[in-house]
This record gives C-alpha cells, structure tokens and sequence, in this order.
C-alpha cells in the first residue's frame, strides 16, 4: 500500500494520520527550522517515519526564553491531541487501539527543543507531595544560583514552585476530560452519562511523559548569549533581570535529581559544534543514555534537515562531510537507519520495562 504524508491541523499542531499505526511519534525541532514549515525542513525525516508505520504529531516551536512554560505547552497539547487522534481513526475506518494508551507515544527533537522533553521527563520524576517538589527545585537553585542572596534564592524558588504547581492542577484536570474524551469517542452510548472514565482500555497514566521513550537528535541546552547576538545584548539583558529560564545549569540540575532518562536515545553529529557542550555533559557527566542507545553520525547541526526530489534528499548543508545532495539510500544509510534502529531498541525495552513493573 502506498501511503501520502499528509498533515492536518489539530489545536495548535499537525497531525499525519497513519492507518495501520504501530505507534506515536511526537516531533518538535529546533528554532527557525521548528517554527517556520517544519513539515517542509523535516520533511524526509518525517516521511520515513511515517513510512514505518508512525502516525506523525509535529508540535510547534514557539521561540520564548521561559522553557518551562513552552515544555508545559507540549505536554498540555498532548492531552488536547490524544482524544482527537481517537476520533479522527475511528471516522477513517482506522485503528485507534494504540492511542487508548500514552506509553505508545514516544518524542524525537532536535536542537532546542530537545530541552523541552528534557524538561518533561525531568517534571515526571516528581513526587506527589508539594513539599517535596519545592525541596527539589529549593536544591536545584541552591546549587546554581550561588551568586544570589538567600532572600533572591527564595523568590526564585516560590515563583518556579507556583508555575510547576500550577501545571500540575491543569494537569490532572486535564487527564481526566482525556479519558472521558477518549471513552466517549470509543463507546458514545455507554460514556455520555458518565462524569469520569471507568474504560479499562484507556491508559493515560503519568501526567508527564514517564513511560514515553525520547530520542534527542544533536540536542542543546543554552545560554542567552547562543539564542541572541551580539554577545553584549544578551549579557545587557541578563543584567535587566532577562534570562533563559530555566538556565542551562539549572536544566542540567533537574536532569540528573530526576534518575529517570532510561528511555533516552541520543543522535549527534561529528561536526556540530553547537550541541558540542551539551552531548558531552549526556555522555561524560551523566553518564546516559548507554552505547546501544547512542549514535554518532557524519554531519553537523542540521543533518536531520532534508526534502525528497525524486530519487535523492536535498539535505540543508552545514558540514564538508555531508553532500549537499544524495541518493535517497545514502541518505537513508547515512542517518534514516540509525533514528528506526535507536526507536525500535527504545521501544523494546519500555515492553520489557511494562512486563516487569
């Protein structure tokens, strides 16, 4: 059966629809590229995706400095999306088994947005004790806002403390409609007198992504100064109190109090010197995710970039050792093998995870 990847609007993202779905990849990229025509920029990527029997959600990248509020943005689109994935296959005669449960659902991005799902397997760690959360953001601060009072250190926690308490509520909320949502589209005459869901097909079980493997594709945890030149400006509005929240060592912090990240795959590029820093803290300093999960390519930044023309990939060139254009089994050898292979073992070893817990 030959397939078309074609995109359609559901909230704020797009969503291509497989018929035969073996799972959900949820994609969001990097500034610039993730912002303007993603499906255009990621579109080979994407197409061999779908390709292998993934139903696409390409997630919008909104250019902001409060990375809390973007990463809680994806998460609270994942509950506005799963619902309607349920109701669009059902329409189409197609199967909707897979999306009654949110452990099916896996994340790849690229560059930045790479720290968002950082960031929401990070929130997935934390307890349910409200107590406990602000020890844990109390001690992250502490530990990379040494330069502040303790007066401004506690400020600081409070306001991050009120932002993730927030999220949470809307969370939990937002769960439960999921469900009823779900149960509904399912089974309209048994649901619509029910206030909350007692389907037992329905799995929609921690309110972050735990149990969601993540494949991070060059990513990168920066400063202001890489987001905005020159240098001078950033360091200006630094001093104004403007900032990146949180700050790449506060997101290193988080990463490491949160032990989780066993569904982690890592793709970086020899040539990329931008997530250079980032991939060696992965690798050198938290010491994850393991050599199976990890792949280093040819290629630099933007190798994930990259549209089909006939028979070859007009790649988005940023490195000598990457032509500009190849065939589309170079392409596909060179770096399409590597994203299934890193899926597929993830994939295995959250079934293997699931039968022992």
């Amino acid at each position: 059966m030959s397939l078309k990847l074609r995109f359609k609007p559901v909230s704020f993202s797009w969503v291509a629809l497989h018929p035969q779905p073996r799972g959900v990849i949820q994609v969001i990229g990097g500034a610039f590229f993730g912002t303007f025509g993603p499906m255009f920029f990621y579109r080979y990527l994407l197409e061999s995706l779908f390709n292998r029997g993934y139903t696409i959600i390409l997630l919008p990248f909104n250019f902001t400095f409060d990375h809390y509020t973007e990463a809680g943005f994806l998460i609270k689109e994942q509950y506005r999306i799963i619902p309607e994935l349920v109701r669009m296959a059902k329409l189409e005669g197609y199967n909707y088994d897979i999306y009654q449960d949110n452990s099916n659902f896996a994340w790849i991005g690229h560059s930045i947005g790479c720290k968002y799902i950082a960031l929401l397997e990070a929130f997935s760690s934390f307890p349910d004790d409200p107590d406990a959360i602000k020890q844990i953001i109390r001690e992250v601060v502490q530990e990379t806002s040494g330069s502040l009072s303790p007066e401004k250190q506690e400020q600081k926690v409070q306001s991050v403390f009120n932002d993730i308490e927030y999220l949470i509520h809307e969370l939990r909320l937002k769960n439960i409609k999921t469900q009823n949502l779900i149960s509904y589209y399912v089974n309209p005459e048994d649901s619509i007198s029910q206030t909350r869901t007692d389907n037992s097909d329905v799995s929609v079980g921690s309110l972050f992504i735990k149990s969601q493997p993540s494949l991070l594709l060059a990513p990168v945890n920066t400063r202001l100064d890489s987001a905005i030149k020159p240098k001078a400006l950033a360091d200006f509005l630094i001093r104004l109190g403007v900032n990146i929240k949180p700050t790449p060592e506060e997101t290193f912090a988080l990463i490491q109090k949160s032990r989780l990240f066993n569904l982690l795959g890592l793709i970086y590029f020899k040539s990329d010197n931008i997530g250079k820093s980032t991939r060696e803290w992965f690798l050198d300093v938290f010491k994850k995710p393991p050599q199976d999960f990890r792949a280093e390519l040819k290629g630099g930044h933007l190798r994930p970039l990259g549209f089909r023309l006939g028979n070859f990939v007009i790649n988005f060139p940023d490195s000598f050792a990457i032509l500009p254009i190849q065939s589309v089994k170079n392409r596909n050898a060179d770096f399409e093998v590597y994203v299934t292979q890193l899926l597929n073992y993830l994939e295995q070893k959250r079934r293997e995870k699931q039968k022992s817990n």
